[in-house]
């Protein structure tokens, strides 16, 4: 069954890039003390993913910022080196934290997983948004295959009370 609003986040690490490289990082080291918005891809360079999801949480930053969002991710099951090459390709900067769960470990700790093979992409993550208080989930969309509705930034916006 699928993570649900007032479920914990599972521990798990991922792996995130910083100034120094690939650095791995526990989702309780991301979490806990910050209310966050993740929106997971099913692949970075996919048609959707680079056409409308990613841009739209990069124009929308700072609106969710101002709406109480102390942190934005973007998790993918794909490894750091080619999340950080997407990020560089969009120019996010440092408005969107791009988060690697390479293994699929995370992704099928909440849940969310969906078998790709068919297409050649292997287990990929769903396409879904959360807001995350503290490591727990406060609100969560989840889009349909081919959709990008209900984990839209405007979703996450409307969740918080100001879409």
């Amino acid at each position: 069954m699928p993570i649900q609003v007032g479920d914990q986040i599972p521990e798990v690490t991922l792996r995130v890039m910083t100034p120094a490289g690939d650095h791995p990082i526990t989702t309780t080291e991301l979490f806990t003390g910050y209310r966050s918005a993740l929106f997971a891809v099913p692949g970075a360079f996919t048609p959707a993913c680079s056409g409308v999801h990613l841009p739209g949480f990069i124009h929308r930053a700072e609106s969710l910022r101002a709406a109480g969002i102390e942190r934005l991710l973007c998790l993918a099951v794909n490894d750091i080196f080619v999340l950080d090459a997407w990020a560089d390709i969009h120019a996010v900067g440092d408005r969107i934290m791009m988060v690697s769960d390479g293994n699929g470990d995370f992704t099928r700790a909440v849940g969310l997983e969906t078998d790709d093979t068919d297409s050649q992409m292997g287990i990929r993550s769903r396409r879904y948004a959360m807001i995350i208080d503290n490591g727990r989930v406060e609100w969560i969309g989840v889009d349909k295959p081919r959709q990008v509705v209900e984990s839209a930034a405007d979703a996450v916006l409307k969740a918080l009370g100001r879409g």
